[in-house]
């Protein structure tokens, strides 16, 4: 039986990526979607043409009643991957409490809920990675919430890869410049890769290559692979 993965937000954009480089590995996929079912239908098409599994599994990640209903979809557990992600904008003296509450329950308690949910099924040890954001050692005003429950993800992280050790690792991926969001305008986009020590943006590969690293290498826990092109120097 082929070794199994949940990955979350696994419809489009990185989840979707972090899903086929686990196919390509030999995993079957758990692809967690929320709203996006045709974009999930594709992924899982694309799952199934590298020859492995893909079951979709769809989950409010805000409920936990659905994280618990969604863990029990399934007996055993190699790998869990915490890819979907709100990124709301918004200024300090304006972010109401339901889109502060939003951010944070989709950011930080899901991955919390589900690291703990999943890690009993992780009978004969695992990996977890968390994706978190080169923001998270920023001070980005204008995602007070986003910034801040990824700054407590890459803590989490920490406390989590700590108190599951050693039959569970624990690791984060922070992206840098990668897929430009639609919140992101094209001008803004240029203007923030010209700012970049290498000048460009990620390819979405070399952010999947850092999960195969993770992979790969089974003495690394509790640590954050920063991919950014050198955004964190400036």
């Amino acid at each position: 039986m082929a070794p199994l993965a949940l990955v979350t937000g696994a419809a489009h954009r990185l989840g979707k990526v972090f899903a086929l480089t686990l196919a390509r590995h030999g995993f079957d996929i758990l692809l967690h979607y929320h709203r996006s079912l045709e974009a999930a239908r594709q992924t899982q098409t694309e799952v199934e043409s590298v020859g492995r599994r893909a079951i979709l599994s769809q989950a409010d990640l805000t409920d936990p009643a659905q994280i618990q209903s969604l863990v029990s979809t399934f007996d055993s557990l190699n790998v869990l991957v915490n890819s979907a992600a709100f990124m709301l904008s918004g200024n300090v003296d304006s972010l109401t409490l339901e889109d502060w509450d939003a951010s944070l329950d989709l950011n930080l308690r899901a991955p919390f809920l589900l690291a703990q949910a999943c890690a009993k099924k992780m009978t004969g040890g695992g990996l977890i990675v968390n994706i978190t954001d080169v923001g998270a050692q920023k001070a980005w005003s204008r995602y007070p919430s986003y910034t801040v429950s990824k700054a407590a993800l890459e803590s989490l992280t920490r406390v989590l890869a700590r108190a599951f050790a050693p039959q569970i690792r624990v690791n984060a991926i922070a992206p840098g410049l990668v897929l430009r969001s639609e919140l992101v305008s094209a001008e803004e986009w240029q203007r923030l890769i010209n700012r970049v020590p290498l000048k460009r943006p990620a390819r979405a590969e070399e952010i999947a290559s850092a999960l195969e690293f993770l992979l790969e290498n089974e003495y690394i826990t509790g640590q954050t692979i920063v991919v950014d092109g050198g955004y964190s120097l400036i």
